[in-house]
């Protein structure tokens, strides 16, 4: 225990920038960015809380996945993303519950309407397919809506300052568990027109998803195939205006096991999902118009088939099919040096069907759910001011979404920052959420066709500092949510608990040491109330913790580059005690606090080609983020990357 407090006790005193560790590093860097207000800006310019995950953060990167990029962040906590390939990615945002944050691909939402909050898939991303992702956190439904509760994660794959015709980069590595990570990428300019194509495969047997509590039940090991294939077109008509299109292809097979604790042999998740759609961008000095259509499909089938079990003969089948579509026009319009009017609306569609079946020896069950869906209508509107010599900043917005099945509600943000002076920033919001159930919780077999909307008030406060070899943020913020949805652990149902409070603090920072080093890192403390029922009975109850969201989070990263091209970083991540569900009319269950080890070198002897090794919980520390399955043990990648 003392050696763990010395620890943490490191971590905080170091807590380092927006830039965690190396191969999950941030920038808090003056850059112009997109994200935070629909328009382009300085970093220094909103007073949102935005963090830049940069190109040469990705290149660092190649041994992970999208989600365990993420995990790193300040306020972001990733069920699944230190479990087996293939586990089901649960984010959570500043303490919300899941389906709070909006995940955008190339400024688009994407989401499956047949999962329960309308949650994206991280596992259908490569991170060698990403060359940027910017992470806006607090409130964000007055300009991107429902869903945007707690924030927008942003997953840019568009490459930049490409001139040549023909571009081609490719990425090979192998690790234990005979893993395989591959990358293909071709990209290029030809007058005026530019296009990229991508092909990924990440395969690895992986190891038991169940946790083998006695140690000698032979538990197998959970393999895991994925694939991503996507291709992107902008043709520059005009010095004004552009036309694009993409289209992406992702799918993967992962074995699974039964549940906490319980091993199967048989039992498989297949899972595709197709994106593609078509935009535009008219830019003059004056006014920025932006038109994007986007549709999308998802087929999830879960295959059980165990007639090996002596005794008893189990085949399940369930099947999910869903559609969703999206389409967007909006303007920003510079109405004076100081003043920008950013107007818009989108429209939002989504649906699903499922088909289950079952046989046992009991003989045969079959359920068929049937064709469902819900759409969204929004206008927006935010007025975006500068003044004092981009000192002050303020941002006042609005919007008004119509829900084919919740009719009127509406949205504010308020947003005002001030420079103190060249090296000190401040800035707050009041801004409001508003979440619509998802269609599983509406019409499943466990949906309640009277859940209404989730409605938040958010608050938040925060100053930033930048020195000559240091910067840091401290941000404080308080949520009230007010019908929050939830699982009745007892009757079987979604429904609506009263009220949740959370209150946290994010500090980030990043320091120049001696030439060549440096140190970055973040640390995260959340608490929350949930006044919703008792988990063993349905008594009304208060919790005073947020399940498998823990208090306290950090990490810190220590790099070195050496001018012969060489590089190294050792990073520590500490994730405090927390608490999962503990099974029907049981009550929660604690998880003990850990501390990982990770480590990541490279060597790059000439600007074209870069080898590299990872190395995931150096320690092989033995740890849980959900309660009777594995997290990783240690995990070792290694390869290169060649450009031409």
């Amino acid at each position: 225990m003392r050696n763990k407090l010395f620890l943490v006790a490191a971590l905080l005193a170091c807590s380092p920038v927006l830039a965690q560790n190396d191969s999950a590093s941030a920038r808090f860097l003056d850059e112009v960015i997109i994200t935070a207000n629909r328009v382009e800006q300085k970093q220094s310019q909103t007073g949102k809380v935005v963090t830049v995950i940069g190109k040469e953060v990705l290149e660092r990167s190649k041994g992970r996945t999208v989600a365990q990029l993420l995990n790193e962040q300040a306020g972001i906590t990733i069920n699944g993303a230190l479990n087996n390939a293939g586990t089901v990615q649960t984010l959570f945002m500043r303490g919300a519950a899941s389906g709070r944050v909006l995940v955008l691909l190339d400024g688009i939402p994407v989401g499956d309407p047949s999962f329960i909050n309308n949650e994206f898939d991280l596992n259908f991303l490569s991170i060698t397919d990403v060359e940027r992702i910017e992470i806006a956190r607090g409130a964000q439904s007055t300009l991107y809506g429902s869903d945007a509760v707690t924030g927008v994660i942003n997953i840019i794959s568009v490459k930049k300052n490409v001139t040549r015709p023909l571009q081609v980069k490719s990425t090979l590595a192998g690790g234990n568990n005979s893993t395989f990570r591959g990358n293909l990428q071709a990209f290029g300019t030809k007058g005026k027109l530019s296009y990229q194509a991508r092909y990924s495969r990440l395969s690895t047997r992986g190891f038991s998803a169940a946790f083998d509590s006695a140690g000698n039940k032979g538990f197998d090991r959970d393999g895991y195939r994925g694939n991503v294939a996507n291709g992107a077109l902008q043709y520059q008509a005009t010095a004004q205006l552009s036309f694009r299109s993409f289209v992406q292809y992702s799918g993967y097979r992962s074995d699974v096991d039964a549940g906490v604790f319980t091993d199967d042999r048989d039992f498989t998740i297949n899972n595709r999902t197709l994106m593609s759609g078509a935009g535009f961008t008219y830019k003059t000095e004056q006014v920025n118009v932006t038109g994007n259509y986007q549709y999308g499909q998802n087929k999830r089938l879960f295959l059980n088939d165990s007639g090996h079990v002596s005794g008893f003969s189990k085949f399940v089948q369930d099947e999910y099919f869903s559609k969703s579509q999206f389409a967007e026009l909006y303007a920003s319009i510079r109405i004076s040096p100081s003043l920008t009017l950013l107007q818009g609306g989108d429209y939002r569609f989504g649906f699903y069907n499922n088909q289950f079946l079952s046989i046992s020896s009991f003989g045969p069950f079959r359920t068929n759910f049937k064709d469902t869906s819900v759409s969204q209508s929004s206008l927006y509107a935010s007025l975006l001011y500068s003044g004092l010599k981009g000192r002050l900043t303020v941002e006042l917005g609005g919007r008004l979404n119509v829900h084919s099945r919740y009719g009127s509600n509406h949205t504010y943000t308020f947003n005002p920052s001030l420079a103190v002076n060249d090296r000190i920033r401040v800035f707050g919001s009041v801004a409001t959420g508003f979440k619509a159930p998802g269609l599983y919780q509406l019409y499943s077999t466990f949906g309640n066709r009277d859940l209404q909307p989730e409605e938040s008030v958010n608050y938040e406060v925060g100053a930033e500092q930048k020195a000559n070899k240091l910067r840091h943020r401290l941000v404080g913020f308080y949520r009230d949510i007010d019908n929050g949805m939830d699982f009745d652990n007892i009757g079987f149902r979604y429904f609506n608990f009263p009220r949740q409070l959370v209150r946290g603090l994010e500090y980030e920072a990043s320091v120049q040491l001696l030439t060549g080093w440096q140190l970055t890192g973040n640390y995260t403390w959340i608490s929350g109330t949930e006044f919703t029922q008792s988990r063993i009975s349905f008594k009304d109850t208060a919790y005073t913790y947020l399940l498998r969201r823990p208090a306290h989070q950090a990490q810190a990263h220590l790099r070195y580059q050496h001018k012969g091209g060489w590089a190294f970083t050792l990073s520590g991540r500490y994730v405090s005690r927390r608490f999962d569900a503990g099974g029907f009319k049981v009550q929660d269950v604690a998880l003990g606090s850990y501390f990982l080890v990770n480590a990541y070198a490279e060597y790059q002897p000439q600007s074209r080609i870069r080898f590299f090794a990872d190395a995931q919980n150096l320690t092989q520390t033995r740890f849980f983020d959900l309660r009777g399955f594995n997290s990783i043990p240690l995990l070792v990648t290694a390869g290169c990357t060649f450009e031409w």
